[in-house]
């Protein structure tokens, strides 16, 4: 019987993570409290309609309607003004970002040429983790 992830994580990794570690409380076992999928859209500036076709391939991808991030002040360099559409992000929590999780586990991951396992650097100081992928590695398996 194949456990999904959510009762995997109540059933066998909780009690063995009490155990190993010695954790008096259930609340200081670490949990995943939610998942953002952000996406930036270079040529956002130049041609609406690839903002317009990204956010519906993420909205796809997630199965949420992901929303549109504007810049927050204009820089000339990239020729963007204030106000103006760049990317799109969406947060997902409970049975969506549980859904998403094994998706992305079970079959996207295993997909990727060349795949090697996940970067032990992605964690930041404060307990969240970081995969930076090109959209063209997720978005073709998790379609």
């Amino acid at each position: 019987m194949k456990l999904d992830l959510k009762s995997l994580y109540k059933q066998e990794i909780i009690p063995a993570m009490i155990e190993a570690f010695g954790y008096k409380n259930i609340e200081q076992v670490p949990k995943i409290v939610k998942i953002s999928v952000n996406r930036g859209v270079g040529e956002a500036s130049k041609n609406s309609k690839e903002l317009d076709a990204s956010v519906e391939e993420m909205a796809l991808i997630v199965g949420q309607q992901p929303m549109i991030n504007k810049a927050r002040k204009s820089v000339a360099g990239f020729k963007i003004r204030d106000g103006m559409a760049v990317g799109s992000s969406v947060t997902l929590r409970k049975v969506q970002m549980y859904t998403f999780l094994t998706k992305l586990i079970h079959i996207v991951l295993p997909r990727i040429r060349d795949f090697r396992g996940i970067d032990s650097n992605g964690f930041d100081g404060r307990g969240n983790y970081n995969i930076f992928k090109r959209a063209t590695d997720f978005s073709r398996d998790l379609l």
